[in-house]
């Protein structure tokens, strides 16, 4: 008996696939292909945390010596800003100018904008306004550069011993480490807060000065003529000379020597002045506002950025590598060390996800041999599945996406997925020897025509699902756009293998059923039959309760009501977010001294948190920073502290760790506190430094999603639009921040703005100025060189070139009372300084801030615990329009703002996917009612995620929307897996009520099948510790709550469905039956005669 006419009679349906089964060669030559393409794309993709969702951020940077914010901010941001401001893409820019004369803007791009093209407009628009900027900064230049948004690693210098200051070390690190670090592949730049880079000072003598009747013009004059390079020429060209020579100057001076040798005047009695005569003359630092410790010893720190979709991973191991090589030719006594590597908070947490990974294929395998009951039909999903996920990594290499946590993540969901696919086709070929076949090869075919319908209207609706979420805008499109893709191309792989991989496997491995032969039963045996027994006894019971929910019909209609009530109420009360805190291994902590406190006394301070840190038994090294504040910015009054945890190995965490004190003598104390972890870290600082009165201390995690700023939390800005009185702004941002802090959202508000920085204001009497003969420009310059400094010239040294300073010793610049010994030359000799101008003491701010061309002051608010980021910054908004006067607003900047803009989208998105889920429905039933009987289904399983998601306290961010979008698909095809059997079981002509029954009777094994391996292989995620595990937490609890929840409605509510819209169907269009007799005689072979079947086989 041949099965050829068999086929052909199929002709109609599905000739294609029955091709791969009487081909198993062929099938399994395709998965090959996927697994070593696979292979290739895995090795080549790069790693990294999250998909690179910060937008392009352009830096432009310069400094004004000397002067105050408010005359930085008036003449250099405005000018700059003026013309930047609607550069192509921008989305908005905020600038900082400071007491330290420095300026630097920062503008911001849509996201996906290209960052090159960006720095070139910025650059072209800065060029502009060249012209309208003083000449000392057109002197220093202004820097635009692609601001690199992330840290990859952060490492120190740093003696053993403190035999090194930090002088030396920021030059050893500028001369030697950053230049062979920067030409690593990929880095975008290496930043160190050290600023005492190599300049040679020179500091003036205000008595001496005076005595020679000079003022500090005269000193950079003198070295603008000296400390010059020439180019002479040569001797002897075109002649006949039998040489050539060049002629060569000395050139710029190199050595403190040389330049205190420089001749200031010579009169004709040969008696000369040189430089040193007036002035000290030594190899300096540039600025010694920030000074650098590590555990305590001198420390230069540097930070290495990324170029945007450079592999973080393939950067750290290679600077790693460089400063191994480095230290070899370290000087006695200096080491390095590596305060933050993003890396190991990655690798950490990649592992976890791989280590959850297997232990779920392992889960879902035991519960298919479980249903199965034979390993031949196990190993068939076994096989299926890292075929699907290892070609998902070929597709993702393409798409130019990188291997991170959210790809991990969307594997790992895909398992269940892809396990499904297998296991139907396993199932209905079971079904079909169940019936009696005795070929496998004829069952795989029926079943292959049966099933093959279902496998690809499911693969389309999955993947249907997934595309609307790819075409997401915003920060969060991004994180969607990688995760739907993975999911996407999984579901393709593995249909492709259920249509050819696994019908062929089915042929080859499965056996025909005997009849039950007398033997004896085995344990495995007496479980398997004990199994089967009580699974036949739920099934009768699974039937009689469908049947009593197909009879009171309009319960059914209200339960779907209920269920969709309860979605919408639970989506409005769970908290919302962008990405959960992770523990990471690092915290940082900003010191902010009360304003202008002395660089000294901030000092003290800070060491004695440096004393405090060191007491923790969790932290490994501590940096601190002094000068420099992170969120504040520089000032003397500011410091940093950058504190690296042990690693994750020396800090267990997790069920079984807590579980284990109660033998190891910490009783159940670990089920309450870890010290160990971050969270309790941060608490132990607050509480520490809770003594220290005039600082204040702000302790938080590094942000998870890197390229947003320093801080976690929010981030906004107060906008002043009047134009009017700084101080007058500040009161009013200090009411708004009281009122927002009485609020149970926000756990603390605050600014580190201060209007109130002791300063002087200088008034030069210009009439005095006059009757002299001066111009109030010659005293204001005069000031500028003993007290601002003077850049006046460059050298060489170590292959690089430096500043020459001037600027009056630290003793003659103390205080105001030295005024009186600083001199001006006026035409009738010299006359003290203070004789032209007056001081008076004044308040002012540090630095000054705009936001998109207004002045702002910046806020950083954190959520209350129990409360979701989108809640607070509802707070935010409800706060805002009840305190705010008119003319005054704030805008968000930062994480904040993505957050802002992403969370309209979701909504929609959903709704779409569920559109797209009913449209391709209907095309696959012809008809727009039947549909409904899947759709109305759905939402019992995103109500059973949100109820899983706010019983564990998750919030409603990226993981969750990841877990309800894989839900709308798996609920969907199981769904469909139901009414697509209802549905032909009608087609026979079966009454409505029955098909229905035995449809859904028909689907049970394989829906528990699916829904069980789902379930219990998400359990370790769901209950999650270790690394990263509160963004595995958060996945697992909506998953297992969905397909938990959802499953159980979805049993008996969509045979219901099912009854009451086939029935709405054949009142519009009534059945009809074609003369599909084919179909009709292979549905009739199952149970006749063998020896009638070949009569029937000769007919077809």
């Amino acid at each position: 008996m041949s099965a050829c006419p068999l086929a052909n009679s199929q002709k109609t349906h599905n000739m294609t696939f029955t091709h791969f089964i009487k081909r198993p060669v062929l099938s399994t030559v395709i998965s090959i292909f996927f697994v070593l393409l696979g292979i290739i794309g895995l090795i080549s993709l790069p790693i990294e945390q999250y998909p690179d969702v910060a937008p392009p951020t352009i830096s432009v940077r310069t400094t004004y010596t000397g002067a105050d914010a408010q005359t930085v901010l008036n003449s250099v941001i405005t000018p700059l800003e003026e013309s930047i401001n609607g550069v192509e893409n921008m989305t908005y820019m905020t600038s900082q100018a400071t007491n330290d004369g420095s300026a630097s803007i920062t503008v911001y791009f849509k996201q996906g904008s290209d960052a090159d093209m960006a720095a070139v407009n910025v650059q072209n628009r800065v060029s502009q306004a060249q012209a309208l900027l003083p000449a000392e900064v057109t002197r220093v230049g202004v820097t635009v550069t692609k601001q690199q948004t992330s840290n990859v690693i952060m490492f120190t210098l740093t003696s053993k011993d403190g035999r090194y200051d930090d002088e030396f070390l920021t030059n050893y690190n500028e001369i030697n480490v950053i230049p062979a670090i920067k030409r690593i592949n990929g880095v975008g730049g290496v930043m160190s807060p050290g600023m005492k880079t190599y300049s040679m000072r020179i500091w003036l003598e205000p008595d001496k000065m005076k005595q020679y009747g000079l003022v500090p013009s005269d000193i950079s004059g003198a070295l603008a003529e000296q400390n010059i390079e020439a180019a002479p020429g040569k001797f002897g060209e075109q002649s006949d000379m039998a040489y050539e020579y060049t002629m060569r100057y000395k050139g710029r001076l190199k050595t403190a020597e040389e330049y205190g040798d420089i001749i200031i005047s010579s009169d004709h009695n040969g008696q000369t002045l040189r430089l040193k005569d007036v002035a000290k003359v030594e190899l300096g630092g540039l600025v010694y506002s920030v000074s650098m410790k590590n555990n305590g010893y001198p420390s230069v720190m540097g930070m290495v950025q990324q170029i945007a979709g450079s592999n973080a991973t393939k950067i750290a191991e290679d600077v790693k590598a460089e400063l191994e090589r480095q230290a070899q030719s370290f000087p006695p006594g200096v080491e390095y060390k590596i305060n933050y590597d993003v890396t190991e908070f990655l690798f950490a947490s990649i592992e976890e996800v791989i280590f959850t990974l297997v232990i779920t294929l392992l889960l879902v395998f035991l519960v298919v041999y479980v249903f199965l009951q034979d390993f031949r039909s196990t190993l068939i999903p076994m096989i299926a599945v890292p075929v699907a996920l290892i070609g998902t990594f070929l597709f993702l290499w393409i798409f130019g996406f990188s291997i991170n946590l959210l790809v991990l993540s969307a594997l790992l969901l895909a398992i269940a997925i892809v396990v499904d696919d297998a296991i139907v086709v396993v199932e209905a070929v079971h079904a079909k020897l169940d019936q009696g076949y005795k070929s496998a090869l004829t069952a795989s075919i029926d079943a292959m025509n049966e099933i093959s319908g279902a496998i690809i209207s499911i693969t389309l609706v999955m993947s249907a699902v997934f595309v609307p979420v790819s075409f997401m805008g915003g920060t969060s499109g991004v994180f969607y756009r990688e995760f739907g893709v993975t999911m996407a191309v999984s579901i393709l792989i593995s249909a492709l293998n259920a249509l050819t991989l696994s019908p062929a496997l089915c042929a080859i491995l499965l056996k025909p059923h005997d009849g039950e032969h007398e033997k004896k039963m085995s344990f495995v045996d007496r479980f398997h039959a004990g199994f089967n027994y009580q699974y036949e006894k739920i099934l009768e019971k699974y039937k009689n309760g469908v049947a009593k929910v197909i009879k009171h019909r309009v319960m059914a209609g209200l339960s779907v009501v209920v269920g969709i009530v309860v979605l919408v109420v639970t989506m409005a009360t769970t908290k919302t977010g962008l990405v959960p805190d992770e523990d990471t291994g690092v915290i940082f902590c900003t010191v902010s001294m009360a304003p202008g406190t002395s660089q000294e006394r901030t000092k003290e301070v800070v060491s004695q948190i440096d004393k405090m840190l060191a007491s923790n038994p969790a932290v490994k090294t501590r940096e601190q920073l002094l000068g420099y504040n992170f969120i504040a910015g520089q000032g003397s009054d500011q410091a940093t502290f950058i504190v690296k945890l042990k690693p994750f190995e020396e800090r267990p965490a997790g069920f079984l760790y807590n579980l284990s004190g109660l033998w190891q003598g910490d009783g159940i104390m670990r089920f309450f506190v870890n010290p160990m972890s971050y969270t309790s870290v941060l608490g132990m600082i607050y509480k520490q430094t809770a003594e220290i009165k005039d600082a204040q201390i702000l302790a938080f995690a590094p942000p998870m999603v890197s390229g947003f700023g320093a801080t976690n939390g929010i981030t906004f800005s107060m906008q002043d639009k009047t134009g009017g009185d700084l101080n007058k702004f500040f009161e009013i941002t200090k009411t708004y921040l009281a009122e927002l802090n009485k609020r149970p959202e926000i756990s603390n508000a605050m600014t580190s703005y201060n209007p109130n920085y002791p300063q002087y204001m200088v008034d030069v009497d210009v009439a005095k100025c006059k009757q002299a003969g001066i111009s109030p420009q010659t005293v204001l310059s005069t000031l500028q060189g003993y007290y601002g400094g003077l850049y006046a010239s460059n050298f060489n040294a170590y292959g690089k070139l430096y500043r020459v300073m001037i600027q009056g010793t630290v003793d003659s610049r103390k205080n105001t009372a030295t005024l009186t010994n600083i001199y001006v030359r006026t035409p009738s000799g010299m006359s003290p300084v203070s004789e032209f101008c007056s001081l008076r003491r004044v308040y002012g701010p540090s630095n000054i801030n705009r936001f998109n061309l207004f002045t702002c002051i910046n806020v950083n608010a954190s959520a209350a615990e129990g409360y979701s980021s989108g809640q607070a910054l509802q707070a935010v908004e409800e706060v805002a329009a009840q305190v705010l006067p008119q003319g005054y607003g704030l805008d968000y900047s930062g994480m904040t703002r993505s957050e802002q803009e992403s969370s309209d989208s979701t909504a929609i998105i959903f709704a779409l996917c569920l559109v797209f889920v009913y449209l391709i429905l209907s095309a696959q039933y012809e008809s727009y009612i039947l549909p409904l009987a899947v759709i109305l289904s759905i939402p019992f399983g995103l109500a059973g995620a949100f109820i899983f998601t706010e019983l564990f306290g998750h919030s409603n961010d990226i993981y969750m929307q990841i877990a309800l979008i894989m839900l709308i698909g798996l609920l969907a095809k199981n769904a469909i897996l139901i009414v697509q059997f209802a549905l032909e079981r009608r087609m026979t002509g079966m009454a409505i009520r029955y098909s229905a029954i035995l449809g859904a009777g028909a689907r049970l094994r394989p829906i528990l099948m699916t829904s069980l391996a789902m379930i219990i292989g998400l359990l370790p995620l769901m209950f999650a510790s270790g690394v990263g595990k509160n963004g595995n937490q958060t996945l697992g609890a909506a998953a297992v709550g969905g397909m938990l929840i959802g499953t159980l409605c979805q049993l008996f509510i969509v045979p219901a469905l099912f009854a009451v819209f086939q029935w709405l169907q054949e009142k519009i269009k009534p059945l009809e039956f074609a003369d599909d007799n084919a179909h009709v005689d292979t549905e009739l072979l199952q149970y006749t005669h063998p020896f009638g079947k070949s009569k029937l086989l000769t007919k077809s």
